[in-house]
């Protein structure tokens, strides 16, 4: 008996089970449903992309798209969670079958099921980052690393590595860009060591982190079957934060999307801040010549900020050459412009800071967990943390360490710890373990000799070099001739302490030991400047002393109660918003900083950096600026990114020590405390930056001029 058996059609649009034009605005609603084909959604900041993306996965499935042939691709396990609960959610049903997680996460997985294809078992082992650093440090012993002190370090020649493979670039690519300050002559062994960790990870049956992209493109490129399976497979491609993607990305995608052409990549060109991570922003530009019928939708309806703030944010990224246009707009109501604040310097820009986060809280009620200060670089942070510090403001420190918590700066104040207190046995132990060929056993003989001493002039006095290798020998005296020169200098003027320290041994140490050995620098030559204002090593040694003890008495109790303020780096704040936001800092050399200056490409992710920090804003914004620059009592030109705004996208406001501005008496205290700093300005040079800066330096520097005159 023959009989027929009738396949069901896929439901139309009118028969879907959501009303997806009830829930999405018009921009979202546009690429929901017609986002079939390579497709490009620029998704302005606070637009709701996240939405965008889940709803289009939930209208795929609710035409009948089975869930295996959607490939839905972000950056977190944290944003893949997220979505794959809200697809569930919107769909009110579990979704099985759907690929949806990070790239690497999506690798992994493919890589265990056709890996063999190019020689790779299906049991192989994923290497974490402890194990990568052993079997880096188990190469370096196998070639014999140089009896050179200045040889770069095993964990940094794994991040040389590492950045190799996001980068697609060779060692020698990536030793010339980005490790230009190490000897040419110690490639040809970095590449030995690589070529050897590469073997290890072989035998070991092994892949780190990094290996997952690269064999996965390797896979598509060498296996055309499987390529053509799952190019097959993958009728649907979704690609979250697209700007972030880096080369091996771009590629994998290109594979994957080359028989439907449905890919459908979210980002923002504006918000592309990763470079330093191997992130490639011409992968979003670039999508449009790649997938020749690209359709592009933009999101440009904002959910978060009022129209004031993106209008300055709108002006300001509106100066990079490279971008696609697009004008961020709001259904808020209009409120108060943003701010841009003047203070003399970055002292008096913590004390505003500080005092300004206390008036939200007693006039408006707002919590400290709504309001966030953001800076350029980890060393803008010192004098607001201090600031708070003594005002009992609780503050968390996001994704990072504390100024004073890093390491390079633990490693200076140890010097200056042993010069007051010469019994420190922490501080001790922790220059003696710096010093190449000194391990725990010798530095803990070392410190029981310096103990026996009666006072720190004995421990040169004194021969306690019996029984020590050469190698520990060298390190110990190494220490010790440094101490004795610091002491030299005098408690009195710290600040030259700190900088013959960094003009040292330890400027190389940074360099082989860290990858951000020059922002490592950067923060060091800041802390000198800081110093300046003390009078003796005791006293600031006595702040950094709250400093440590504050988050001790208080700081676990702040973050677990919501109570405290957060203080960011603006790559840290990405896809954060808060209803108040500060910016810090906004002088040239610092924001943008000084390298940027130097180069247009860099310049221009320094300006969407700029653009991220803005668009965290809900409701107000402060931009702060120290007239005095810091280093040596500069004169700071304001950020350009500030000059070249409309005047009228913000209002000013002048911070000052006297509450009688205008009568004469402007900031007498604080002219007192910059003598040093401004005594060798001319006065062409202080009228010079009154023109610049606006009647803001005018009246601070009048009064300087009027100052030295009476002298």
């Amino acid at each position: 008996m023959s009989q027929t058996y009738f396949l069901k059609k896929e439901p139309s649009p009118a028969k879907l089970s959501l009303n997806y034009r009830e829930e999405l605005n018009d921009e979202q609603y546009e690429v929901v449903v017609s986002g079939d084909g390579p497709c490009l959604v620029l998704a302005g900041a606070g637009s709701g992309k996240t939405r965008t993306l889940t709803y289009r996965v939930a209208y795929l499935l609710d035409k009948g798209i089975k869930p295996s042939r959607i490939l839905l691709v972000t950056f977190t396990n944290k944003a893949a969670r997220e979505m794959l609960s809200r697809i569930e959610t919107i769909c009110k049903n579990k979704i099985t079958g759907l690929w949806g997680g990070t790239f690497h996460g999506v690798a992994n997985r493919l890589l265990r099921m056709y890996g063999k294809h190019i020689g790779i078992e299906n049991n192989f082992k994923i290497l974490d980052e402890e194990d990568s650093k052993d079997l880096v440090k188990s190469a370096c012993q196998q070639v014999g690393m140089p009896a050179d002190k200045y040889f770069p370090k095993s964990d940094l020649i794994r991040k040389m590595i590492s950045l190799s493979a996001n980068l697609s670039e060779s060692m020698g690519e990536i030793f010339s860009k980005r490790f230009g300050q190490l000897n040419r002559e110690y490639l040809p062994i970095i590449e030995e060591i690589a070529r050897i960790y590469t073997q290890k990870k072989k035998s070991a049956s092994a892949l780190d982190y990094d290996d997952l992209l690269s064999e996965w493109l390797r896979l598509l490129a060498e296996a055309p079957k499987v390529k053509a399976k799952l190019a097959a497979q993958f009728q649907y491609i979704l690609v979250d934060e697209y700007q972030d993607t880096n080369r091996l990305q771009g590629e994998i995608i290109t594979h994957l999307a080359e028989q439907h052409q449905n890919i459908l990549v979210v980002g923002d060109d504006a918000q592309s801040i990763y470079s330093f991570r191997g992130a490639d922003v011409n992968n979003i530009f670039d999508f449009p010549k790649v997938f020749k019928d690209c359709q592009t939708f933009r999101l440009e309806t904002n959910y978060r900020s009022t129209p004031e703030i993106l209008a300055l944010a709108n002006e300001s990224i509106n100066n990079n050459e490279h971008k696609f246009v697009k004008k961020l707009k709001t259904n808020k109501e209009s409120a108060s412009k943003p701010v841009l604040v003047s203070a003399a310097d970055s002292a008096e820009q913590a004390e505003f800071v500080a005092q300004k986060i206390l008036d939200l809280r007693r006039d408006e009620g707002l919590e400290s967990e709504q309001m966030v200060v953001l800076f350029r670089a980890h060393y803008q942070s010192l004098e607001l943390e201090l600031e708070l510090n003594k005002r009992g403001i609780p503050y968390v420190m996001r994704g990072g360490l504390r100024f004073f918590e890093q390491a390079h700066i633990k490693d200076v104040m140890a010097y200056l710890k042993i010069l007051t207190n010469f019994q420190d046995e922490l501080s001790w132990q922790r220059l003696l373990r710096l010093q190449d060929g000194v391990g725990s056993a010798g530095a803990q003989k070392i410190w029981e000799r310096v103990q026996a001493q009666p006072a720190l002039s004995a421990v040169w006095a004194e021969d306690l070099s019996a029984g020590l290798s050469q190698r520990s020998l060298s390190g110990w005296n190494r220490v010790k001739e440094l101490l004795q020169k610091l002491s030299a200098i005098g408690p009195e003027d710290v600040a030259s302490q700190i900088n013959y320290i960094i003009e040292g041994d330890y400027n190389q140490y940074l360099k082989i030991e860290f990858e951000n050995a020059a922002d490592r620098l950067e923060d060091l030559k800041q802390l000198a400047v800081f110093a300046e204002k003390y009078d003796s090593r005791e006293d600031l040694l006595a702040d950094v002393a709250l400093s440590e003890s504050f988050k001790g008495e208080r700081g676990q109790t702040a973050e677990s109660s919501g109570e405290a303020i957060t203080l960011s780096t603006i790559h840290q704040a990405k896809g954060l918003e808060w209803r108040i936001v500060f910016v810090i800092g906004l002088v040239d050399g610092q924001f943008p900083n000084a390298k940027a200056l130097e180069d247009n490409g860099n310049l221009e992710e320094e300006r969407r950096l700029f653009y991220v920090a803005v668009t965290r804003a809900e409701d107000q914004l402060f931009l702060t600026y120290p007239i005095f620059n810091g280093y040596g009592g500069n004169i700071g030109q304001l950020s350009q990114f500030i000059k070249e705004l409309p005047v009228d996208t913000y209002d000013e406001l002048h911070v000052s020590a006297d509450d009688d501005w205008d009568s004469g008496t402007v900031l007498e205290d604080n002219l007192e405390k910059k003598e040093k700093k401004y005594k060798d300005l001319s006065d062409d040079d202080l009228e010079y930056i009154a023109e610049e800066e606006g009647n803001t330096a005018a009246a601070f520097w009048d009064q300087v001029i009027k100052k030295r005159n009476k002298k």
